[in-house]
């Protein structure tokens, strides 16, 4: 029996618009009404998950930034997990070399030193993936997205790295480059202590080697005394495999990378067709 279901954001529990359906809303209910406990396990921070909840009308804990943070669903924190000041400042300098755009998620907020090349660089991503789609109309979808983030702007990262109480989550990573992210990866791997993935095929997301989902959702069943044999979990991409590898009940999205379709032992439809909904309501049946 399923005691515990853990779902992505981004490509598995939200849509193309970026919205919770209401039929998956619908079942997330029905699943907590049945006693069932529903949490999400996402890149995102506590701030920009609650931003898709609230929305939706959804209570409930948050696995954020990968693992690096575990929060119930008022919001306390109850785990974190953060880079210190050298580790990050040595990350930042490989993006820096390879001219790559990034973002810092910190227990302060996000950060970036130009918000306006983040745009361009997400434009660029998916204006190359379809050409055919109007430039201006995925300047103003991105633009739009930025300013619901509340991202800090600074000139400097190093005040942040030469804190006493630096504590990065992650660096968010984006470059169409996918040969240059590959490169770049492979680099940043060499970095002892930390943990190096991606949530999509034009970006990198690094966080403290113990910060990864699956690490967060043994540490939230265990302290919920329920057992990873009874938890589902669901996802679309690479960061989501560390959870999948150890949920009972593991459940890729239609849409998903073919590497976790591979590790899963179900499969359920896309993220636009209700994919979360589909599976919660089987588990249920």
């Amino acid at each position: 029996m399923i005691k515990c279901i853990a779902s992505d954001m981004d490509g598995t529990l939200i849509n193309a618009s970026h919205e919770i359906s209401q039929s998956t809303k619908d079942a997330i209910l029905l699943a907590q009404g049945h006693g069932i406990e529903f949490l999400v396990a996402t890149g995102r921070s506590w701030e920009e998950a609650r931003f898709v909840l609230d929305k939706a009308g959804v209570d409930c804990p948050a696995i954020c930034v990968n693992g690096a943070e575990i929060r119930d669903k008022n919001g306390k924190v109850l785990q974190s997990i953060g880079m210190n000041g050298t580790v990050s400042e040595e990350i930042a300098q490989i993006f820096q070399a390879a001219d790559i755009y990034f973002e810092l998620y910190t227990p302060a907020g996000n950060f970036t030193k130009d918000v306006q090349r983040g745009i361009e660089a997400i434009v660029d991503i998916y204006h190359t993936a379809d050409p055919t789609e109007n430039i201006e109309e995925i300047r103003q979808s991105i633009q739009e997205t930025f300013s619901k983030r509340s991202i800090n702007i600074v000139d400097d990262y190093g005040e942040i790295f030469n804190a006493d109480d630096c504590s990065i989550y992650k660096f968010l990573a984006f470059c169409k480059d996918e040969q240059l992210l590959k490169k770049t990866s492979r680099q940043l791997e060499k970095i002892a202590g930390i943990h190096v993935t991606s949530s999509g095929r034009h970006n990198i997301e690094l966080t403290h080697a113990d910060a990864q989902k699956g690490k967060a959702l043994k540490w939230f069943a265990e302290q919920s005394g329920i057992s990873l044999s009874e938890t589902m979990a669901l996802g679309d991409n690479y960061n989501d495999l560390s959870m999948l590898e150890i949920a009972g009940y593991s459940v890729a999205m239609g849409n998903a990378e073919q590497e976790v379709k591979k590790v899963c032992r179900y499969e359920t439809t896309t993220n636009d067709n209700d994919g979360v909904a589909k599976a919660i309501m089987k588990a249920l049946s």
